[in-house]
């Protein structure tokens, strides 16, 4: 029998959608890649299809993930970027040897030097990151308004002033806990 994982909450910046594979940072944690095939999985949703992954790699993904957060939290806020989570997206940039290539339909796709180099794929993944916390993207990095949540995300809405990680989960959830606790007031106040 099949273990069932939870669903990725995929988004359209591949470097924030990656620090979505832990969620509720503040609640109850999501782990959406626990072992290395759904890291395999979920590399493969993105273009970096892998052939396999062993915990080792895992281990550097996952390091990666909370390097990213960390970066981005604090780019988010303003302050100073933690020392420890630059060098490691430096690193996993560094040692990633993927190429950018043009497909005839005239898109980016990352070619791995191998189809087995995790590190390839997280080397993609931290230079996305590398771009978006420079400011070298349009768009600005935000934090999740949710309070069991506070993920990062990449905010390229025209107005740059989303509140949440994606409005079809933390979103929903908050507007439903706002709803039901006016629903509360209204029948303590009712005659």
């Amino acid at each position: 029998m099949r273990t069932a994982f939870p669903d990725f909450r995929l988004g359209t910046v591949l470097a924030t959608s990656f620090t979505g594979t832990l969620s509720e940072r503040h609640g109850e944690a999501v782990e959406r890649i626990p072992v290395p095939r759904r890291l395999v999985d979920w590399l493969a949703v993105y273009g970096l299809a892998v052939d396999s992954c062993t915990p080792a790699q895992l281990d550097l993904a996952r390091d990666l993930r909370e390097s990213i957060h960390a970066a981005a939290t604090a780019a988010a806020v303003e302050e100073a970027l933690p020392t420890a989570a630059v060098a490691v997206i430096n690193d996993r940039s560094a040692q990633g040897r993927a190429a950018a290539i043009l497909t005839h339909g005239g898109e980016r796709q990352w070619q791995l030097s191998s189809a087995s180099r995790v590190e390839d794929a997280l080397g993609v993944i931290a230079a996305d990151a590398i771009s978006i916390i420079a400011g070298e993207r349009d768009g600005k990095l935000a934090l999740c308004a949710s309070p069991t949540c506070r993920a990062a995300f990449f905010d390229t809405s025209q107005s740059r002033t989303r509140k949440w990680c994606d409005m079809n989960t933390c979103g929903n959830r908050q507007k439903k806990a706002r709803f039901n606790a006016n629903q509360r007031r209204s029948a303590e106040s009712a005659p």
